[in-house]
């Protein structure tokens, strides 16, 4: 190593030591013209409120679940109501379970009660979204995540959720297949 590359090492190491120290000594110098600006400033900070919650008023959820006649299938709500706040977020559970010895895909379709509320409701995640294969005697839950819009009419206090599960087309055939357990067909 020549005595030049020596000098701007030293120079390079000198230069990152300094970067090191004046990111060491910017916690303090931010933290004290925070303190002097009146910013940031720590504990007396309020912390983030979701203002889009309508705490003045709940709404009552009930909770509905069919099966179309020829789907072999029970489901049910695990919970039948609840009462939230508009904007509130919630979760519910569905129970499914295939009463066959075969393996069978159902799609799942809502329905409002009364039915404007349909435009209010706010789904996150849902069972509905896409088709569901249950396996034989295969039996899960199923969560609902939904908002309600504060901007559902104040005179409407109660909804209806309700989910009827049909065979998904294309997959007749495995709703009709033989050996069916349910004693139809």
């Amino acid at each position: 190593m020549n005595a030049e590359n020596a000098v701007l090492l030293k120079k390079l190491t000198l230069i990152a030591l300094g970067m090191f120290g004046f990111g060491f000594a910017m916690v303090p110098f931010y933290e004290k013209i925070c303190e002097v600006t009146g910013i940031n400033s720590g504990d007396a900070q309020i912390l983030a409120k979701n203002t889009q919650i309508d705490s003045s008023r709940k709404i009552r959820l009930e909770l509905d679940a069919n099966v179309e006649a020829n789907l072999p299938w029970k489901f049910r709500p695990i919970q039948q109501n609840l009462e939230f706040h508009p904007g509130e977020m919630v979760q519910v559970l569905y129970e499914v379970e295939n009463k066959t010895g075969h393996d069978i895909t159902g799609q799942a379709v809502p329905s409002y009660g009364p039915q404007l509320a349909g435009q209010y409701v706010k789904k996150i995640e849902c069972f509905c979204f896409t088709g569901q294969t249950l396996k034989a005697g295969e039996k899960r839950q199923m969560p609902v995540m939904l908002v309600m819009d504060p901007a559902l009419p104040k005179d409407v206090n109660t909804v209806t959720l309700s989910y009827t599960f049909f065979v998904k087309p294309g997959t007749e055939k495995a709703a009709a297949a033989p050996g069916r357990m349910d004693g139809r067909g």
